[in-house]
């Protein structure tokens, strides 16, 4: 069985790699990061000693780890793309079950990470920085899960030759994927390096 492709011409404006709604979707989602961000950052400058002392409570090493491992699934990520563009089924799956693994391994290093804080009776509640590091992050591992059940149902398809997994379901797949990347890319320095 041959795996159709849909050919789309994404010079048209009106048709971006994944369709309009998703990339309405993902401009909202930066948008209310950079919001929060915003905030973080607004609050920052109202308790400036408060919030370098708390950032100095987080794992730096372990998100900058984080971070290598999301640019590197994200790098196997569109390699997928560029894979399946070129027919190279086999390669192409091969990437996404590395993107995979990039995704599981950043979701055990964050849940790690998460269990130092409770271990360490730091919450939420604490005070305002640690409040953003939470909701912030928490928000971000949300949208990871979500990512990797997109990837898995994209991955059994691919596997399954199934005719209706185009390129394009795997570019939207990609442009949530890479959203993910770089609000991690936003939310790193923000949270474990400004403060």
């Amino acid at each position: 069985m041959e795996l159709k492709t849909l050919k789309i011409d994404h010079q048209d404006i009106f048709y971006p790699p994944g369709g309009v709604l998703l990339w309405i979707i993902i401009i909202l989602e930066l948008v209310t990061f950079g919001l929060g961000i915003g905030g973080l950052v607004y609050y920052g400058k109202l308790e400036p000693e408060l919030f370098h002392k708390s950032r100095l409570l987080l794992n730096a090493p372990l998100g900058m780890l984080n971070t290598i491992v999301l640019l590197v699934s994200g790098y196997f990520m569109a390699n997928t793309v560029s894979k399946l563009r070129l027919g190279e089924l086999s390669a192409s799956k091969f990437s996404l079950a590395f993107t995979m693994f990039g995704g599981l391994i950043f979701v055990v290093l964050k849940s790690w990470e998460y269990l130092e804080k409770l271990s360490s009776d730091i919450e939420m509640t604490d005070n305002m920085f640690f409040t953003f590091y939470w909701l912030l992050s928490g928000f971000h591992l949300a949208h990871v899960l979500i990512g990797l059940v997109i990837l898995m149902v994209i991955w059994f398809n691919l596997k399954n030759k199934n005719e209706a997994t185009v390129v394009s379901d795997v570019e939207s797949g990609a442009a949530f994927w890479h959203m993910c990347d770089l609000i991690w890319l936003l939310l790193f320095p923000s949270l474990y390096l400004v403060f």
